[in-house]
This record gives structure tokens, C-alpha cells and sequence, in this order.
């Protein structure tokens, strides 16, 4: 049910506490003796309606309702006045005021006056519940209280407002770039349109221009002889995000920049130009000041998607952040998995405290997942997440990381086996840090492709299931 808040402005006591009295059972309701006061409390309260008398002692109703229009233009205002101010009734609807009530106050018409005057927004309450119910559920990246994401969140409240303005996201692998895209197209006026995101690393570079913008029959050997439609075309109305911007070649570089500048691009195989109306929001965890200088990427194409540009901060650069999205996460998979699992161990809070998060938000939600899926208790403990081993980066040297490993047993242990433990551990820890990507991984495990191939072989006979 939609909650709806009333400001009701009037200095007769007797008429503000019956009117408050009369509609506190349908809304939240706020009385106030005079406009000055009002305002004061509108920016932290949020009216949706506010009931407005002409003659107030100070600032009088006129120009409290220009006040009222300046401070939020979609606020309904409805006037209440005296049978002889109906002249001032007419200057005040001509000034934006959605209706007019006459004292004495009958409560019954007021109601339905009130109800019709909310029917208006009605739909837009709807949208911005349905809006947040999304992002509380679909991006933990938001969840926190650290200043970084509310600074986030205020950004993409600004950026929204905007259908077609581009945004560039900058950030290390896993800090949820594409979350913070999907929830700036889904608070814009674009939500109602396509959400279409693209890897531009993962598509090769002969192939990523007719994904983008498609291409005409015949246009290249295997193409489809009804030619296909592109991205930039799928994405009209809605949201085009480029994720790895930084990956694309030099040549789409400038057909992007010309659709960018212009809203036009040619098929492959075309030559015909095509217009499209998509807003374009890309992300990349390459340093592109260094590849500007490099010469791989395009200074001008830089500074166009990078209208609005914003960086999202690492997981080690937001500390207070850990602990509530790691029982999100744990809320989340404990009801996946139907596990009556309801808290985080001690030691599991200390050491994700203290863990260096190289692959951030993604490697979070990865390790709570397979402690939830390996707990037989109702709290989670290292052994489950297989917190008891040393993290990259935890071990800086004999002497400093000799507390972070078990003692040998009386009856030994099998060190071959532990190589092996730890190996597996790492590697699909950096497959799903790369998303999959091998040559990625091999290279966050410092290993050299086809070395990283063949241990993968040899830990994983039977092959290792998706874990990203």
C-alpha cells in the first residue's frame, strides 16, 4: 500500500487539530500554524499534498504556495479559504494550486477531494517503490553505510534524471559497475526501455563493430542473409552499456564516437546511414589516462563518454561496507540453498575485516555462497568458507605470515595434498575474479597461459563447473 504524507498549514488551532485528527487514519499527517514553519520541515518530511490556508499570520498562502512550487514542482497544493477571498482562490489557481477547498470545511468532500488529488501521482509513487524494491533486491553493490556509496547513489539519482546523457564508470574488477549502470537506466526516464549491456572484451575484434551496429546481407562470409539489426538498434529507448570500454579497437573507437556526437553509424556492408536514439553508459578497470598516452585509446572518445564520469571505490577502500553485505549475502543464499543458517561466525567477521579483496564485491559474494552451501550449522565458520588458508596478498614473508598457517599434526600431514587444496582454492578464485576468462586468470595467478591450462587440467579432471 502507498503511504502518502500531508502538510496541513492553517493558524486556526481548531481547524488544524480536526483535520489532522480526521485524516491521520489514511495518511501521514503534519500540522503547522504558519508557512514559515512548513517549509522548514518540507525538505526532511517530503509532502506529497499539502492543505493550504490563504490567510496565515507572516508570510501569507500566496506566496507560501510559490515557495512551496520552487522547493518541489510536483507537489499538489490545494487552498483552503474563506467564501470572500474566491477572487484570490482564481489568482492562486492561475499561480499552479490543483484545487480549492471553502471554509467551513465539510470533512467528506475533502476526502474526496484529497483522494482524486493523489490519483495523479499515484502511478509515479508506484514507479519509485517498484524502483527501489529493485535495487534493494538485485544490487548489494548499494548495500553499506560508508559515505563512498551514498555518494554513489546521490550520483546516479543526478544522472537519471538525464535519458541520454553518457555516463563513464571507472573501477576495479568486482566493485558492481554494472549494477550501478542497470540502476541508473532503471531510475531514468529510459526504464521503461531496454537494458542491453555487452563485454567488449570478450566479443573479438572483427566482430565487435556488427555487434554494435549490425550489418546488411552479404556484408561479410557467415552472415546471416536476413542481416541483423545491432546493439545501438536493440537499445533505442533504453540503455546501451559498454562494459570494458577500454578493450574496444581503435577503428569501432571512432564509429562510436561519431554515433556518440552524431546518433548516426553505417551497418557493415552498408551504405546507408542509420540513426538510433540510445543512451550509452560504459565502464572499464583499465587506467585509460595511461592508455591516452599509450595511444590505444582515443583522447576524444575519452572525454564523450566520459560526460558524467564516476569512479566506484575498491571493497578495501570502504571497509564498513564488508560486514553488511556479507550478511546480505548470507540472508540471500541461506534462503536459496533452504539452510536455516542466520549469522556469521566471530572469526569469519575478523577475518573478512582484514582480508585484501582483490576481486571486491564479486570475490564477497563468491566465498559467502560456498560457506553457505558447505555449512552444517546454523553459523558459518573459516572452514566453511575456506578461510583457513592464506589470502593474496595476507602473506608477506616467512616470518610475517607463519600465524596464518595450522601447525603440523603429531601424526604429519600430507603437504602435496595441501599444495593441491590451495591450488584449487586459487583457481577458481581467479576464474571468477576474470569472469570466466583463462587468460585473465592466468595472469592474476602471475602463470603463464598454457601453464595455467594444464594445472587446471590436472586439479579439475572432470572439469569445473561455472562459478561466475
Amino acid at each position: 500500500m502507498i503511504d502518502y504524507t500531508l502538510f496541513i498549514v492553517d493558524d486556526d488551532e481548531s481547524v488544524l487539530t480536526g483535520l489532522t485528527m480526521g485524516l491521520e487514519e489514511s495518511y501521514t499527517v503534519y500540522g503547522f500554524p504558519t508557512a514559515e514553519q512548513a517549509l522548514a520541515a518540507a525538505d526532511d518530511k517530503q509532502p506529497d499534498l499539502i492543505l493550504l490556508d490563504i490567510s496565515l499570520p507572516g508570510m501569507n498562502g500566496i506566496s507560501a504556495l510559490k515557495q512551496f512550487q520552487e522547493l518541489a514542482p510536483d507537489l499538489l497544493v490545494i487552498m483552503i479559504t474563506a467564501l470572500e477571498d474566491i477572487r484570490t482562490v482564481i489568482t492562486c489557481m492561475k499561480s499552479g494550486a490543483h484545487d480549492f477547498v471553502i471554509k467551513p470545511l465539510n470533512m467528506e468532500a475533502l476526502e474526496v477531494t484529497i483522494a482524486n488529488a493523489l490519483d495523479t501521482i499515484r502511478l509515479r509513487k508506484e514507479v519509485q517503490q517498484l524502483q527501489k524494491r529493485y535495487l534493494e533486491e538485485n544490487h548489494p553493490c548499494f548495500i553499506g553505510k560508508s559515505n563512498a556509496i551514498h555518494e554513489i547513489m546521490e550520483f546516479i539519482d543526478m544522472v537519471a534524471l538525464s535519458p541520454d546523457t553518457p555516463v563513464l564508470i571507472l573501477g576495479d574488477s568486482g566493485t558492481g559497475k554494472e549494477y550501478i549502470a542497470s540502476a541508473i537506466h532503471f531510475k531514468s526516464p529510459n526504464f521503461k526501455g531496454p537494458f542491453i549491456s555487452i563485454n567488449c572484451s570478450a566479443i573479438p575484434d572483427n566482430l565487435i563493430e556488427s555487434e554494435l551496429f549490425g550489418y546488411e546481407t552479404g556484408a561479410f562470409t557467415g552472415a546471416l542473409s536476413s542481416g541483423k539489426k545491432g546493439l545501438v538498434e536493440e537499445a533505442v529507448g533504453g540503455t546501451l552499456f559498454l562494459d570494458e570500454v577500454g578493450d574496444m579497437p581503435l577503428p569501432v573507437q571512432a564509429k562510436l564516437l561519431r554515433f556518440l556526437e552524431e546518433g548516426e553509424f553505417y551497418k557493415l556492408g552498408s551504405v546507408r546511414q542509420s540513426t538510433a536514439k540510445t543512451r550509452i553508459v560504459s565502464a572499464t578497470n583499465k587506467d585509460l589516462d595511461r592508455m591516452i598516452r599509450e595511444g590505444s585509446f582515443r583522447k576524444d572518445l575519452y572525454f564523450r563518454l566520459g560526460v558524467v564520469p564516476i569512479r566506484v571505490p575498491s571493497l578495501n577502500e570502504r571497509k564498513e561496507d564488508i560486514l553488511p553485505l556479507a550478511k546480505f549475502f548470507l540472508d540471500g543464499f541461506a534462503r536459496k540453498f533452504n539452510k536455516p543458517i542466520t549469522a556469521l561466525g566471530r572469526e569469519v567477521e575478523e577475518f573478512l575485516l582484514q582480508y585484501s579483496w582483490s576481486g571486491n564485491v564479486r570475490e564477497l559474494k563468491n566465498m559467502v555462497e560456498r560457506g553457505v552451501l558447505s555449512a552444517r550449522q546454523n553459523e558459518l565458520t573459516p572452514e566453511n568458507m575456506g578461510l583457513d588458508m592464506p589470502g593474496p596478498g595476507q602473506v608477506t614473508g616467512a616470518a610475517e605470515g607463519a600465524d596464518h598457517f595450522s601447525s603440523i599434526p603429531p601424526a604429519g600431514f600430507d603437504l602435496s595434498e595441501f599444495h593441491n587444496t590451495a591450488d584449487r582454492f586459487y583457481f577458481k578464485q581467479a576464474l571468477a575474479i576474470a569472469q570466466g576468462k583463462e587468460t585473465k586468470a592466468a595472469k592474476l595467478l602471475h602463470m603463464n597461459y598454457h601453464t595455467f591450462r594444464n594445472r587446471k587440467k590436472k586439479l579439475f579432471p572432470n572439469g569445473l563447473s561455472a562459478i561466475y
